[in-house]
């Protein structure tokens, strides 16, 4: 499916997967522990949820780009005027993003549940 945009479900999906592993990686080096690989694992398990959610929300509110969309060259704008989101905004998408449901559902517009509610889209930067 194609945002009107022309930001595709793979390119969203790239960029999520991206941030997720950036999280990962820095909850693992940080947070993890010691011991066996397995038993630094466990570490992670609370940490890299909210390494993900804080990195989304902070790069997202300062550049407009999460780290995964940087790489890809995607922007996260207002919907109606197509500048910087709000705060508010950026909460509500981060929020919705964290329910990883609201961001694989899109309506027949290529707009996920998370955008509809937060007022944003992502566009090609």
């Amino acid at each position: 499916m194609t945002h009107p945009e022309g930001v595709t479900l793979g390119r969203r999906l790239a960029a999520i997967t991206i941030d997720w592993l950036a999280s990962y990686a820095i909850a693992f080096a940080f947070f993890a522990g010691g011991g066996s690989y397995s038993d630094r694992i466990v570490g992670t398990r609370l940490s890299t949820p909210l390494i993900f959610v804080a990195e989304y929300a902070i790069l997202i509110a300062l550049t407009g780009a999460s780290f995964g969309h940087r790489l890809l060259r995607l922007k996260v704008v207002d919907f109606s005027h197509g500048g910087l989101p709000t705060i508010r905004q950026v909460l509500i998408r981060t929020g919705l993003m964290a329910i990883i449901i609201t961001a694989i559902t899109y309506d027949e517009d290529g707009r996920g549940i998370h955008e509809r509610f937060s007022q944003t889209k992502l566009e090609r930067a």
